[in-house]
């Protein structure tokens, strides 16, 4: 199939560009390069430059490119950004997928895999978290992406489009080449600040609530690794691609580990003493936030391959070593 990766030059997107061309679909990616980059673009990939609230950029390229489904990643999706900055969120997230969706329907392309996230839950109800639970966001950020599932539902009823949002937790590791990984900035996810330390980068890694009522006190959450990720991605699209109707999927393994647990992972598998220092609670972090995935793994045919804790910070740790500045080498 001939895939438009939107956001492929980011995190997960060129984890998922990456494993596409390694599946033999053609892939193309679309990318403003505000957040991605662009060395880690694959090179079998057709790249295009361009906003996605650009309707006459997805206009051209819907035009050149025979596009059977679309993957969309193009999102801003910092939560603290979101709280100070809402109408930045709102911009970029609700207005361009307002735009692709016009391009999309225009064009006659009726697939689109969306990439959302457990930050449509909000403060859970139940542990696990299933689809049918209550969505209520505690933020911006979760809320625009909300707002884009509710887009594509109307839009797949009015003009016979079919999507799967899929939920997930926390993204991590690298992929295993060590080639691409990742790289925010600012960095705001717990694996990747914790490995500024044995890369000197920060002197100790922050705690951020000890009183927490889970085993050790500190929050746990579901972690995932990318490439597991993009995996579940490529089924989403050929799910679609076989007649799957539309629908809303957790990714999770199932399984949450604590940050202290997360940090004792990471002193083991770099050798560094990593020192910790406890602070208070931030406000807005839940206690635990573990998915169940089995909707994923009964429909889709899912099932997380890297979902041991030290074999993730080991991909990243690779990753992070001989990339202390990410993609920005000097």
């Amino acid at each position: 199939m001939n895939i438009l990766v939107l956001g492929g030059a980011g995190y997960i997107g060129s984890h998922t560009a990456k494993e596409l061309i390694k599946a033999g679909h053609n892939t193309i990616i679309a990318d403003s390069l505000v957040t991605g980059y662009k060395n880690a673009i694959p090179e079998q990939a057709k790249f295009y430059k361009g906003d996605l609230r650009d309707f006459d950029f997805l206009d051209n390229l819907f035009s050149s490119e025979k596009i059977d489904a679309v993957i969309h990643f193009a999102a801003f999706s910092l939560v603290g950004e979101s709280v100070t900055d809402p109408l930045k969120y709102y911009d970029n997230n609700l207005c361009g997928t307002k735009v692709l969706l016009d391009a999309m329907v225009k064009h006659g392309i009726d697939k689109i895999v969306f990439s959302s996230t457990a930050a449509t839950y909000g403060e859970p109800e139940n542990i696990p978290i299933l689809e049918s639970d209550k969505t209520c966001p505690t933020n911006p950020y979760g809320e625009t992406k909300l707002a884009m599932e509710k887009m594509f539902k109307w839009t797949a009823a009015a003009h016979g489009m079919r999507y799967v949002s899929l939920r997930y937790f926390n993204a991590c590791g690298a992929d295993e080449s060590g080639e691409i990984g990742e790289a925010h900035n600012p960095e705001s996810h717990l694996i990747p600040l914790i490995l500024q330390v044995p890369n000197g980068k920060r002197e100790y890694i922050s705690i951020f609530g000890t009183d927490y009522d889970t085993p050790d006190g500190t929050c746990i959450r579901d972690y995932i690794h990318v490439t597991d990720l993009a995996q579940a991605h490529i089924l989403a699209v050929e799910y679609l691609a076989k007649g799957g109707e539309s629908d809303i999927f957790n990714l999770g393994n199932g399984v949450g580990y604590s940050v202290r647990e997360v940090i004792e992972t990471a002193r083991e598998v770099t050798g560094h003493p990593i020192p910790a220092v406890e602070m208070s609670r931030r406000a807005g972090d839940p206690a635990r936030l573990v998915a169940s995935s089995e909707k994923a793994r009964s429909i889709l045919g899912w099932k997380p391959v890297h979902d041991s804790l030290s074999e993730i910070i080991a991909s990243a740790w690779k990753w992070h070593k001989n990339h202390p500045n990410g993609y920005n080498e000097k």
